[in-house]
């Protein structure tokens, strides 16, 4: 198998991926603040899912630490990243030796604390050789416990695994047109969203991510939290949407679940030469327009 890459500025015009791809979409409770047991379960769900044959495997969104903001206020909750976003905490052992063991990619959520002070909600990446990189911050902070936890990220990133071009978002971000085709313009195939949606956005959480999968002509991986107490009580619904926006698989709204599908590369192309939306969208659309009075 070909490394993990990571790109923050991917380019427009990518190589065709290999015709397929299994993944992994996660979902699973994580203990509020115990980020060693965390990561350990992440491990034990990284075999599971490479015991389905998936290569990469998608986690809910801030599942290191829990997604608990009273919880997440405590700064034992973070991991730590060096000045090129390397993460070396000894808590995460169990999940690098099993992407090591089981040749799997894990994407995962974490709050991080950089070297210039900021903290992100942050996705990070195990790859195959067991490192861990703090790859994406979240750009859109989803109402004011985010906003006052975090800082949002700056910049889009790419991950490439064997060839496949995934754009990484977080939850919140993909409830944004732009993000998704950002990332597809740039030459993703698909695009990860780890996310955290609590009870009663369920229909938001079937449309948004759907919408993004058709919008751009590519699949979408969507992890999520479930279980918990209310206010933060999530509603699972785990995902892999294909290039026209339907399920291919879809975990029920409770309990902890894995769904793998494989992702098909001439799909892909047989959407976007059918559906052009992707090659015929104007960029200049945002620009001002004049008011008609009538």
């Amino acid at each position: 198998m070909r490394p993990t890459a990571l790109n923050g500025s991917p380019s427009p015009g990518a190589a065709a991926p290999p015709p397929s791809l299994t993944v992994a979409a996660v979902q699973a409770e994580a203990v509020p603040g115990d980020v060693a047991g965390n990561a350990a379960r992440a491990a034990q769900l990284a075999r599971i899912t490479a015991d389905q044959g998936a290569t990469l495997a998608v986690l809910p969104e801030l599942f290191l630490p829990a997604y608990h903001p009273p919880v997440l206020k405590r700064t034992a909750t973070d991991v730590a990243a060096d000045g090129a976003g390397r993460v070396a905490d000894g808590r995460l052992d169990p999940l690098r030796a099993a992407a090591r063991e089981r040749g799997v990619v894990v994407v995962v959520g974490a709050a991080v604390r950089h070297p210039d002070g900021r903290r992100t909600c942050a996705a990070l990446v195990v790859d195959r050789a067991g490192e861990v990189s703090a790859a994406y911050d979240k750009q859109h902070l989803c109402g004011p416990d985010e906003k006052a936890l975090f800082t949002p990220g700056a910049s889009g990133a790419t991950l490439v695994v064997d060839g496949w071009r995934f754009g990484l978002g977080v939850c919140y971000d993909g409830c944004f047109p732009e993000h998704g085709r950002a990332a597809a313009v740039a030459g993703a195939h698909a695009c990860v969203y780890p996310s955290g949606y609590v009870v009663g956005s369920e229909h938001r959480r079937d449309v948004y991510y759907a919408a993004r999968a058709l919008d751009n002509s590519m699949y979408v991986v969507f992890a999520n939290s479930v279980g918990g107490v209310a206010p933060w009580r999530f509603n699972g619904g785990a995902a892999i949407y294909d290039p026209e926006g339907r399920p291919l698989e879809r975990a029920p709204d409770e309990g902890e679940r894995v769904v793998v599908a494989t992702l098909d590369a001439s799909e892909v192309d047989r959407v976007r030469a059918a559906h052009a939306m992707l090659a015929e969208h104007r960029p200049d659309q945002g620009k001002r327009r004049p008011e008609l009075a009538a």
